[in-house]
């Protein structure tokens, strides 16, 4: 499975080497393709900048000051994830159709990625020693510099981590800039493959996005630095003393609520507009139970081969430690560093020039699920395999069952709430997944994504509210559980 996650990367490599320097020289260093790097970098700067800016207050507010329902605001900050960009565009578009350029991007974007990182600095927050803050007081230090200094240095791998997880997103991101027209290499390689079917420039922007991608993984890993923030010692196992915000109490929940009114009541209150007007009146029942039934059915034939294939790897890890078994699942993250554009181009051109009867078909589309979204299951499994004992292993074999029986009787059971947890989180990014789905699916193939994009790419904003609610109520669940999941972890 490693080697099959770096089939994207290979492709990249492999064909920019092959093209010739004078053929990259025509398609990369061209007006073109300085336009697109200009409007890529600048949209992944604001939106991590702002990105942060907002985690960092929502945390801040939500997890050390005494504001009133705290939980409730923990929960409405988090519920944005439940939200696709592409939907989040499309509330926004649909209302206000000269929402579009770069202004309209950057906000919107950020309004939909912000809680990647407000949820690691709420959990660094929880789990910050209050006796550095204690000690900064005792200095005469106040809260403004004691936070400046003292908190939010320790704060940078959190800030950093979703920092790169927005920047990762938005290298990947088609759906929400196409529908807001803000052109960036993503939204130019779909055009240049669906509009003339060029694989060389195609291929050859597939390649410079992959660059940006690496670039990026390579900056955060350069500023996190080699620092040691963790405590040493059990520390004091308590909670810092939430700040009374007074005076302030006030303008912070309208602040927050206006940021929730932004991110959560625009797009859902478009949705209510379109389902009660318009052609969405009459809902097409058949063509949305098909959307459905070949949703549902695409996301769980990619959670179950992508547990599958999980398994060996997160066991490797854990129960055979080594170069080999780390270089076995740190392959499995290259797949999933790329965008999906290029990880679905990479495996077109790959299945055409090699298995013609593998292209656009089921299979080789499960296994681009599976390269973009093994790493989800990964964790999970590898966390329930480690706090399994060993021992129970080696009792079963010495009562003479073989591996696979020990596999099935008990190891299985054993991570059965990893297995779920992996399966849920890859069911619902394949169910709502969009650019893969669209360059990859067989003919005839219908989404809930793809049929939502196509109705709302046709402006046909009441026949697309459907699709998109659906979309919403899928992954309602599982963000949900994150909220809970994230406190209760910190919390241990």
């Amino acid at each position: 499975m490693g080697l099959l996650a770096l089939v994207p990367l290979a492709f990249v490599v492999v064909y920019t080497v092959s093209a010739g320097w004078t053929q990259v020289e025509q398609l990369v260093f061209r007006p073109r393709t300085a336009e697109l790097l200009w409007n890529t970098g600048r949209l992944v700067g604001g939106s991590m900048l702002l990105s942060a800016a907002i985690g960092i207050g929502a945390a801040w507010l939500v997890e050390r000051t005494a504001l009133p329902g705290r939980r409730v605001w923990h929960v409405l900050l988090v519920a944005p994830l439940a939200v696709p960009a592409f939907v989040n565009s499309y509330g926004w578009v649909s209302l206000l159709p000269g929402a579009s350029g770069y202004l309209a991007a950057v906000s919107i974007v950020t309004l939909s990625y912000f809680p990647l990182v407000y949820l690691p600095v709420g959990a660094a927050l929880r789990g910050l020693d209050p006796a550095l803050e204690e000690s900064a007081h005792s200095l005469g230090y106040g809260r403004f510099h004691t936070f400046r200094l003292v908190v939010l240095p320790q704060l940078r791998p959190a800030v950093l981590g979703g920092c790169l997880l927005v920047g990762l997103h938005l290298l990947a991101e088609f759906g929400a800039l196409q529908m807001l027209r803000f052109p960036t290499f993503t939204t130019a390689v779909y055009d240049q493959f669906q509009s003339s079917f060029n694989g060389p420039a195609a291929n050859m922007l597939a390649a410079v996005l992959a660059l940006l991608c690496l670039l990026l993984l390579l900056g955060e890993l350069r500023l996190r630095g080699r620092l040691r923030y963790a405590r040493v010692g059990a520390g004091s196992a308590r909670e810092a003393a939430p700040a009374r915000l007074g005076a302030f109490a006030g303008p912070a929940m309208v602040t927050l609520a206006a940021l929730v009114l932004l991110t959560l009541g625009v797009p859902l209150g478009s949705l209510a507009f379109w389902l009660t007007t318009g052609p969405s009146a009459d809902v097409p029942i058949v063509e949305l139970s098909s959307a459905v039934g070949m949703s549902l059915g695409l996301g769980a034939m990619g959670a179950a081969v992508t547990v599958l294939l999980a398994i060996p790897v997160a066991w490797l890890a854990v129960r055979n430690r080594g170069r080999f078994a780390t270089a076995i699942e740190r392959l499995t993250y290259f797949g999933s560093g790329l965008p999906g554009i290029v990880v679905a181009l990479a495996l077109v051109t790959v299945s055409i020039r090699l298995t013609p009867a593998f292209y656009q078909t089921t299979a080789l589309l499960i296994v681009a699920y599976a390269i973009l979204f093994l790493p989800r299951a990964v964790v999970n499994v590898r966390t329930a395999l480690a706090q399994a004992p060993p021992e129970l292993e080696d009792v079963a074999h010495g009562l003479g069952l073989t591996r696979l029986a020990t596999l099935r009787r008990v190891i299985l059971p054993l991570i059965a709430p990893g297995l779920g947890a992996g399966a849920a989180l890859v069911f619902i990014a394949v169910a709502t997944e969009l650019t893969a789905t669209l360059l990859l699916s067989p003919i005839g193939t219908q989404t809930l994504a793809t049929q939502f994009w196509e109705h709302s790419n046709s402006v046909e904003y009441g026949a697309a509210a459907p699709f998109a609610v659906l979309m919403v109520l899928l992954s309602a669940p599982a963000t949900y559980l994150l909220t809970r999941e994230a406190r209760r972890t910190t919390r241990e």
